[in-house]
């Protein structure tokens, strides 16, 4: 292997094209959307149904509150399923606990998933659940979760086409604000203000896809609307508009001031070092691509959910390359590779300042 594992984080495109991707196991027909560097979810053709399938670890973090660390666990998964344009159905959750965990704090875990899970439509069917040695935060075991649908109603962005419309929701670093104004509201206060830390805190729950990306399809799939979907989750927008364009065989032009922008997440990056807000992990950021006659409802429908969205671009001819335009001007981007989020999260839990 000639690609080298990254020192934190999701391993790289070259990494995925050589050792994963020759690798997958017995091929079978039934198998429609295989694994695909960047694209959320694989599907299946059973009988007559579409089965989309996301797999992810169980992100638990105690500091973030039992209850909101629960919450983001499910949504987490959630939020990759719905990227199919299929809504969840079903989760299997594997809970490989530290020892340390107590009775109490399971159960408000196992609360809150299950009232998740009911909200969503999802349907716990299996798991496992334990306390193991050297199990530790966040890490704590693994989750599956399907959608099912029609055959004709799933997307996957190779169903993308030059002239589809990029849709941006919410903005950038959405869940890099969301964890440092949970993480360190009393810093926030000192420096902005109480009342723009108590909106920091509340960016929290905007961490999920599942709403807008619900309400999008239902303008139409495919030919009729929405034909691709991505959240964006490490790397931010620039990671994440690269991966779909990416996975659909295209290029895309990026209007970077078109992008919606919520001020406190520009400032809160600002605070904590960040110095491009646009490469900080995302999750809550829905990228996803449409028909040009349908991109405007498109974004209408989003909006009367009470998220903000815009169109930002669009996807072009695969020789055009990945391009972004910015102040006028125009010039290359690149996948970030690395994100910034996780230097700066970790620099300011040491910092006496937080």
């Amino acid at each position: 292997m000639k690609a080298k594992l990254p020192d934190i984080g999701k391993i790289s495109p070259e990494v995925f094209e050589e050792l994963i991707y020759p690798r997958l196991g017995r091929k079978r027909d039934s198998v429609l959307v295989p694994p695909q560097n960047g694209v959320d979810v694989g599907i299946l053709e059973i009988g007559d149904q579409a089965v989309a399938i996301t797999t992810d670890p169980v992100f638990i973090v105690p500091e973030y509150g039992w209850k909101r660390a629960a919450w983001f666990a499910i949504h987490i998964l959630a939020s990759d399923i719905v990227t199919s344009g299929l809504p969840p159905a079903y989760l299997s959750i594997d809970l490989n606990l530290p020892m340390d965990i107590t009775s109490d704090q399971l159960e408000i875990v196992w609360q809150v998933m299950h009232e998740e899970c009911e909200k969503l439509g999802i349907a716990v069917v299996c798991g496992h659940t334990a306390r193991y040695e050297n199990c530790h935060y966040p890490m704590v075991g693994g989750a599956t979760m399907l959608a099912v649908g029609g055959l004709c109603r799933y997307v996957t962005p190779k169903m993308a086409r030059a002239g589809d419309r990029l849709i941006i929701t919410k903005g950038p670093a959405i869940e890099a604000a969301g964890i440092f104004g949970t993480m360190f509201p009393e810093r926030l206060a000192r420096e902005f203000g109480n009342d723009f830390s108590r909106k920091s805190q509340d960016i929290f729950y905007d961490m999920s896809v599942v709403a807008e990306a619900l309400a999008a399809v239902t303008c139409g799939v495919r030919d009729e609307g929405v034909t691709a979907m991505h959240d964006a989750t490490e790397c931010g927008i620039w990671g994440g508009v690269y991966e779909l364009a990416q996975a659909a065989g295209l290029g895309v032009v990026l209007e970077k001031d078109h992008i919606v922008t919520r001020p406190e997440t520009v400032e809160i990056c600002r605070l904590f070092g960040i110095q491009d807000p646009f490469a900080a992990i995302s999750e809550g950021t829905l990228i996803l691509s449409c028909r040009p006659h349908k991109a405007d409802e498109v974004v209408k429908t989003i909006q009367e959910k009470g998220v903000a969205a815009s169109i930002a671009g669009e996807l072009t001819d695969p020789q055009r390359g990945m391009r972004v335009i910015s102040g006028g001007k125009e010039r290359e981007f690149k996948h970030p590779q690395v994100d910034p989020f996780w230097s700066a999260f970790y620099h300011a839990l040491n910092s006496k300042e937080a």
